[in-house]
């Protein structure tokens, strides 16, 4: 897990726990953990105690928000760091409008993962 810094931290508007994720999806911390591991979320270790924490727009109510984890594939795929995933999706892009995170939670995964695929090119 990567410790992010400041930039990136101030980025993202809210920040959830494992524990409280595991409760939002009604699920228990390890199979959090597991989803971490698989690439569906992205973990990065933040604060005083340095706690895996997920940014709290990756969660709607008691899911994981829709084309979030096919996103995260492509950018990985493209090379990108976790640093680096998180300021790209938490970056407002004019052509969406708003970031790339709003719009996964807005049901628009479509154009995101356009966008993440031209990266690549």
């Amino acid at each position: 897990m990567t410790e992010i810094d400041a930039k990136i931290d101030a980025l993202v508007p809210g920040w959830l726990t494992l524990p409280d994720i595991a409760e939002k999806l009604g699920v228990e911390v390890t199979r959090v953990r597991q989803l971490v591991k698989e690439g569906q979320l992205i973990a990065v270790r933040r604060g005083e105690n340095k706690a895996l924490h997920v940014p709290a727009d990756f969660i709607d109510g008691d899911r994981v928000v829709k084309g979030l984890s096919g996103t995260l594939t492509l950018l990985r795929d493209d090379g990108f760091t976790v640093e680096e995933m998180l300021e790209w999706l938490f970056t407002p892009d004019p052509s969406l409008p708003g970031t790339p995170a709003q719009a996964l939670r807005e049901n628009r995964g479509t154009e995101v993962k356009r966008r993440a695929q031209a990266l690549a090119v």
